[in-house]
């Protein structure tokens, strides 16, 4: 008798548009569409890991009632290695979603992250799952490297912000894959685009921390970007760089693309948004995950 074969899913970075990804699952599922194992980076990692170990409603629900006060309560400031620490949400994480090994997870999970001094791209898939989701969403110069194994680990889409190499290196036949940055390459973003953050994160953070972004009305000559508009802009076009150099040379089976192009990186407070752009990238794509996968 010929094997059944293996389906897993891929989750790709991308900060706030990451809520997409809970859509995407939401409607794979519906759909009689499971993975035999995940894969995942940086806010990937965090929502693949949260479904496999069956918490993906307590997640939506979390996600739903973000508003930007209860993000910024996330935000435990410091400037050693990172503006912020990480360890109020790597708390929330544990606490109200995964706090468990690797080895205990119902579907087979794994995260990428980056060695900070080598550059070398560490696949986790042993120890505690929340230690490996604190250095995947390790986004450098936001947030403080995480210690492991005589390492320090920064956020995986400083090199492999879209990890099929290791959902094929766990297993996997046919890949399935979210691609959370596609609505955004050559697109210029202006002031009209920056408007949802206006009232959000960034806006109250621009008054507490003076230059984090530029909330003021427009001006004869406009001010440079601030520092945070600065660093999570570089890091997206980053990001997006290499995610298409690595889909060039290691394209998935299927590749989903939700239309994220107006949710700004730090809009975790709009996760409506984002989970409905998933679903739909996924019924665009049926007839094509279909076709891919064996009946």
């Amino acid at each position: 008798m010929r094997r059944r074969p293996k389906i897993g899913f891929v989750l790709g970075a991308g900060s706030a548009r990451g809520w997409a990804h809970i859509g995407v699952l939401r409607a794979l599922t519906e759909a009689g569409i499971k993975p035999d194992l995940i894969a995942g980076c940086s806010v990937g990692a965090f929502v693949g890991a949260a479904f496999s170990a069956g918490r993906l409603d307590q997640l939506e629900a979390w996600a739903l009632a973000l508003d930007w006060k209860r993000v910024l309560k996330l935000a435990d400031f410091g400037l050693r290695g990172g503006l912020i620490k990480g360890e109020r949400v790597n708390e929330v994480f544990r606490e109200q979603f995964v706090e468990c090994e690797f080895s205990e997870l119902p579907i087979q999970f794994a995260a990428v992250a980056t060695d900070l001094h080598s550059g070398q791209e560490i696949w986790l898939r042993e120890g505690k799952v929340s230690v490996a989701i604190g250095a995947s969403i390790a986004v450098p110069g936001l947030f403080r490297p995480v210690p492991y194994d005589d390492r320090y680990l920064v956020d995986g889409s400083v090199v492999n912000p879209i990890p099929i190499s290791l959902c094929r290196a766990m297993g996997a036949d046919i890949v399935l894959a979210v691609d959370l940055g596609s609505d955004l390459v050559g697109r210029y973003v202006g002031d009209d685009d920056r408007a949802p953050t206006r009232t959000g994160p960034l806006g109250f953070m621009s008054r507490v921390l003076p230059r984090f972004n530029r909330t003021e009305e427009k001006q004869a000559e406009p001010d440079p970007p601030a520092l945070l508009e600065t660093l999570m802009g570089s890091i997206n076009i980053m990001q997006l760089r290499i995610a298409r150099s690595r889909l060039a040379g290691d394209p998935p089976d299927v590749l989903l693309t939700p239309r994220l192009g107006n949710l700004g990186l730090l809009d975790y407070h709009r996760a409506q948004f984002a989970i409905t752009e998933g679903r739909e990238a996924v019924t665009r794509m049926l007839p094509a995950i279909r076709s891919a996968i064996p009946a």
